[in-house]
C-alpha cells in the first residue's frame, strides 16, 4: 500500500487506491466494478471540489468589503461618463448584468450577516403596574393573507383580547398568539382606546412584519392536533348572509355536498373547518350542528322556518358575541316494457293501506345539517356497491341503464322484479320476472321485502331486496332505477349505495328542436314551453328534496354521451376512494 501523508487530498487518495486494485480469480468482477467507479472523471472532480471547499473553510475567510454591490454601482457610473475602450465596455456590461448584481447583493447580505433574525428591542415605556416578564413582544410576518385571529373587547375590563385563533392561519402557525391574550400595541401604536373594528383595519392594512405587544393570558390554550372528523355539508352556507356569525370575514362558505374537515370543536356554537381540496391552509368558522339545529327548530316553532341557504338572525342567534378580524306519480298509459324494469309507483301510491317498511326518521334527523363521512376504498374481497339511478322528468334512466348492462352483462346486472301477472309462453322464471301469486306478493309487502312496488292493469309489480342481493352475490354491479323515496331503505352499510341523479340537459333552444325519441312533446312533435317548465320543476323539486343523498349528478345531453359518462363513473367507483357515511364502515 502507498504511504499517505496528512496533506494527501481525497482525489489523490482515490487515484492511489485505484492503482492498487489488481483483480484476482476470486473477486475479479467486484474489483473491476470498483475500478470503473473510482476511475470515473466526474467522481474525481467531485473529490477535488470537496477538497477545495474544505481547505477554504479551514482558512476561516472573511469578506474583503461589505458593500460590493455599491462599489460596482460606483464603478459602472464612472465608466458611463466617458469614452470606453473594449475592455472597459466589457466590464460595464458585466457590472450592469442582472445576474451579476444579484450575486453581489447576496455577497453583501452574507458579509453583513443581514440574514440573521433581529429581535425588536424591548420597549422602555412599559406600564408601571406590569411586570417586565408579563409582557410578550411578538413579531409576525404577514403577506396578503389575513392574520387568522379575531378580537373582541372584554365587557368587564374593557381590554382588547384575542377571541379566536383560526387553525392554519399565520397566528396559529407562529404558535406565539393564544386565545385570551390581551393586545396592547400594534406596530408601536397604542390600541387600548381604539374600537376592535379599527384595530382590525390596522392589521388588515399592515403588510410584511407586524409587531404586537401582548399581555399573555393567565392560562394559555393547549396546542392540540387537528381533528380527523370529516363532514359532508347537507345545506348551503354563506357567512355574509348570517347575522349570527361572530366574524363574517372569518366564516367559511360552503355548498351542499362539500366535504369539510373540522379542526376544532372547542366552541360549542362555532366550529372551525376547512374544505377538503382547498389550497387555503387557514380554517374558517361554520355553525356547529347543535347550534344550527337549535336555531332552525326555533324558526320552525315561530312559524318562520327559512331555507338554510339564507340564514336570518333570530333571538336565538343573538346569543353569539361579535368578533372582529383582519380579513378580507301515475303510470296510466305507460308501456309495459318500460314498467317492467322501472317502477314509477311509490309506496304511498299503492291502493291498499300498508305500513312503513322502516321506522320513521327521528326528530334529530329532521334538519339536514351535516353527515359524518370517511373515505372508503373498495377491496378485492368486497362485494360491489349498489348503484342507484334516480331521474327527473325526461331523463329516461331505464333506457340508459339497459344500454350499459347490455354492453357488459358479465360485469353489470339488474335486479329481477316480482309480478303477479301470468307468465307468457316465451318468458322464463327468474329471467324477465319472478312470478308469484297475489297472496305471496301481499305477504312480501307486509314483510317489507320490497324497496318499491305498484299496480298496473290489475297486476302488481315490485323490486325486492333479495333480488338485489342475488346480483351482488354474483360479484356483479347491480344497477337499479327507483323512485327517490326508496333511498331511505337502500342507504345501509350492506348496500353502500352510490346514488347518481340523472337529469336532461334543458336549453331554451329545445323549444325549436324536435326528435322522434324526445320525451314530453306537444301535438306538433316539438317540446312545448309547458313541457320544458315541467322538466325544470321536476329536476328542481328532486334536487331540493333528495340532493343531499346524491353522490353524482349526470346531465344527459344525449343517449350516447350519457352512456359513456355513466360507464366512466362506474369504472372510477371501483378503483377510486369515495366519501361514505362513517356508519357504513364502522364495525
Amino acid at each position: 500500500m502507498p504511504v499517505l501523508s496528512p496533506t494527501t487530498g481525497l482525489h489523490e487518495m482515490l487515484a492511489l487506491l485505484t492503482s492498487q486494485l489488481h483483480p484476482d480469480a476470486n473477486h475479479k468482477e467486484d474489483l473491476v466494478f470498483l475500478r470503473e467507479v473510482f476511475s470515473e472523471r466526474s467522481l474525481s472532480y467531485l473529490m477535488k471540489i470537496h477538497e477545495r471547499l474544505r481547505q477554504f473553510q479551514l482558512q476561516s475567510p472573511t469578506p474583503v468589503l461589505h458593500s460590493a454591490s455599491c462599489l460596482a454601482e460606483d464603478v459602472a457610473e464612472e465608466l458611463q461618463n466617458g469614452s470606453l475602450e473594449e475592455d472597459e465596455k466589457e466590464l460595464l456590461t458585466l457590472l450592469t448584468a442582472p445576474h451579476v448584481k444579484a450575486v453581489l447583493t447576496v455577497h453583501d447580505t452574507v458579509a453583513q450577516k443581514n440574514f440573521e433574525p433581529v429581535l425588536p428591542p424591548l420597549p422602555d415605556d412599559l406600564d408601571d403596574e406590569l411586570e417586565e416578564e408579563s409582557v410578550k413582544i411578538v413579531r409576525l410576518v404577514k403577506n396578503k393573507e389575513p392574520l387568522g385571529a379575531t378580537i373582541r373587547r372584554d365587557e368587564v375590563t374593557g381590554a382588547v383580547v384575542v377571541a379566536r385563533i383560526m387553525r392554519g392561519g399565520a397566528a396559529d402557525r407562529s404558535g406565539l398568539v393564544h386565545v385570551g391574550d390581551e393586545l396592547r400595541e400594534v406596530n408601536g401604536n397604542l390600541i387600548i382606546h381604539k374600537r376592535p373594528e379599527e384595530i382590525s383595519q390596522i392589521l388588515s392594512q399592515s403588510q410584511g412584519s407586524i409587531t404586537l405587544k401582548i399581555i399573555p393570558a393567565i392560562k394559555e390554550e393547549d396546542r392540540f392536533k387537528e381533528s380527523k372528523v370529516y363532514l359532508r355539508a347537507l345545506f348551503d352556507y354563506t357567512p355574509f348572509e348570517d347575522k349570527a356569525t361572530p366574524c363574517q370575514e372569518a366564516g367559511l362558505p360552503f355548498t351542499l355536498g362539500d366535504i369539510l374537515q373540522v379542526v376544532s370543536q372547542d366552541d360549542p356554537t362555532w366550529w372551525q373547518a376547512k374544505r377538503v381540496g382547498d389550497s387555503n391552509l387557514r380554517a374558517g368558522l361554520i355553525p356547529s350542528k347543535q347550534f344550527q339545529e337549535r336555531r332552525l327548530l326555533y324558526r320552525m316553532k315561530m312559524g318562520t322556518h327559512q331555507s338554510p341557504k339564507s340564514p336570518r338572525a333570530t333571538p336565538c342567534d343573538q346569543t353569539c358575541e361579535k368578533e372582529d378580524c383582519d380579513s378580507e306519480g301515475s303510470v296510466s298509459g305507460q308501456h309495459v316494457a318500460g314498467l317492467r324494469r322501472s317502477f314509477r309507483l311509490s309506496r304511498k301510491d299503492h291502493q291498499g293501506s300498508t305500513k312503513e317498511s322502516r321506522p320513521a326518521e327521528s326528530a334529530e334527523n329532521e334538519f339536514l345539517i351535516y353527515e359524518e363521512v370517511t373515505l372508503f376504498q373498495m377491496r378485492p374481497q368486497d362485494k360491489p356497491r349498489l348503484v342507484v339511478l334516480i331521474g327527473s322528468l325526461g331523463a329516461r334512466i331505464n333506457e340508459l341503464k339497459q344500454k350499459v348492462i347490455a354492453e357488459n352483462p358479465h360485469r353489470y346486472g339488474v335486479a329481477v322484479p316480482h309480478t303477479t301477472r301470468p307468465r307468457k309462453s316465451h318468458e322464463k322464471e327468474g329471467i324477465e320476472y319472478h312470478f308469484i301469486s297475489k297472496q305471496a306478493f301481499e305477504a312480501d309487502i307486509q314483510s317489507n321485502k320490497f324497496i318499491e312496488y305498484g299496480e298496473y292493469k290489475n297486476n302488481q309489480y315490485g323490486t325486492s331486496l333479495e333480488s338485489i342481493r342475488s346480483v351482488l352475490a354474483r360479484n356483479k354491479v347491480c344497477l337499479v332505477d327507483v323512485q327517490p323515496e326508496a333511498l331511505k331503505i337502500l342507504r345501509t352499510a350492506e348496500f353502500k349505495p352510490y346514488v347518481i341523479f340523472v337529469k336532461p340537459h334543458i336549453l331554451e333552444s329545445c323549444l325549436q328542436r324536435s326528435s322522434p325519441t324526445s320525451p314530453g312533446r306537444g301535438d306538433n312533435g316539438h317540446i312545448t314551453d309547458e313541457d320544458l317548465q315541467d322538466m325544470r320543476q321536476s329536476a328542481e323539486q328532486m334536487d331540493q328534496q333528495y340532493g343531499h343523498l346524491v353522490d353524482r349528478v349526470l346531465v344527459k345531453e344525449d343517449s350516447a354521451s350519457a352512456c359513456v359518462e355513466l360507464r366512466n363513473i362506474l369504472e372510477r367507483l371501483e378503483r377510486e376512494p369515495q366519501w361514505v357515511p362513517v356508519s357504513w364502515v364502522r364495525s
